[in-house]
């Protein structure tokens, strides 16, 4: 079993708390490099668990086109700034966070009041600019999913009128690159690689955790495969007519006709059933005369044989 090491060469968290990982791995043999990078990217950007806000409320707003007395930013700016905004969520349930601020005041992603179960992972994001003597109230809704949620816009739903719905991005990691080193060189000469992959993610989750989380999917996924068995279904043997089981003898042949059939291997009837009249004609020293008798011979018991061979 091939062997190979990981290391973590680099790692450094930005001012917005997200995480930025390092990661070398091998020695690994020709072309398994590309394939463990392909595989991992593509489970490290969609496949992963990760939370959003969701939607959004705000006191004496129905619509995302509407603006704010006092307040800075309209509606749809302060939606876009809510979807900005790292957060996660250990709850797998629908969690609120609200918030009422009067002004002045620069209302950030800390400004959010949430339950225990989550946690903003940057709270400098900005949210709104609000006037003196101005007030706002608001309040975020905060799922976990995978992956890319949008709005249905052609929904029915009109349950909550004033709730504004918001394109969710639940993706817990951002970027993802990765190179390959040809230069490493194994046992006997033998070339080898070794894979550089840099992982980033929003600050939710470590870029450790998040390679470990994508492994940990591909090996679930590969795990049927490993463990297949095939279960082979036997074709029943077909079962003959009691016609088909007619000795050759009892079909009143000629002597010639009988003896050139023996020499072919022909017992019974059933045997007969697998040529045509073309087939007949071809074993040795059987002529046209010996075939029209057995062509009669098994037309006298209700079988039939093909003037030619399939295609």
């Amino acid at each position: 079993m091939l062997q190979y090491q990981i290391d973590r060469i680099e790692y450094n968290i930005a001012e917005n708390r997200a995480q930025t990982g390092v990661f070398l791995i091998g020695p690994l043999d020709r072309g398994q490099a590309i394939t463990l990078g392909n595989a991992l990217r593509r489970v490290l950007i969609g496949g992963l668990e990760g939370s959003a806000i969701t939607a959004v409320r705000i006191a004496g707003v129905s619509h995302e086109y509407a603006t704010i007395p006092g307040v800075r930013e309209d509606v749809l700016d302060i939606m876009l700034n809510c979807k900005q905004v790292s957060i996660n969520s250990r709850n797998s349930e629908l969690e609120i966070g609200r918030l009422a601020i009067t002004g002045p005041a620069h209302i950030t992603a800390a400004d959010f009041q949430f339950s225990s179960q989550v946690q903003v992972i940057d709270g400098k994001s900005p949210i709104a600019t609000i006037a003196q003597d101005y007030s706002i109230e608001m309040e975020v809704h905060v799922e976990r999913g995978v992956g890319y949620r949008p709005v249905d816009r052609h929904s029915d739903d009109t349950s909550a009128i004033d709730l504004l719905k918001i394109d969710a991005v639940f993706m817990p990691v951002r970027r993802v690159n990765y190179t390959i080193d040809e230069t490493a060189v194994g046992e006997g000469g033998a070339a080898r690689e070794r894979l550089r992959l840099e992982i980033q993610t929003n600050g939710s989750m470590t870029p450790e955790d998040a390679m470990a989380e994508a492994a940990n999917q591909l090996i679930a996924l590969f795990q049927p495969i490993a463990n297949l068995t095939m279960v082979e279904e036997l074709n029943p043997e077909p079962e003959h007519s009691t016609e088909a089981q007619i000795p050759l003898e009892e079909l009143n042949l000629s002597v010639r006709a009988y003896n050139c059939l023996k020499r072919a291997q022909v017992n019974s009837v059933s045997d007969l059933m697998g040529f045509s009249y073309e087939d007949l004609l071809e074993i040795k020293n059987f002529g046209s005369k010996s075939a029209d008798e057995v062509i009669e011979a098994l037309e006298r018991i209700g079988i039939s044989l093909p003037q030619s061979r399939p295609t």
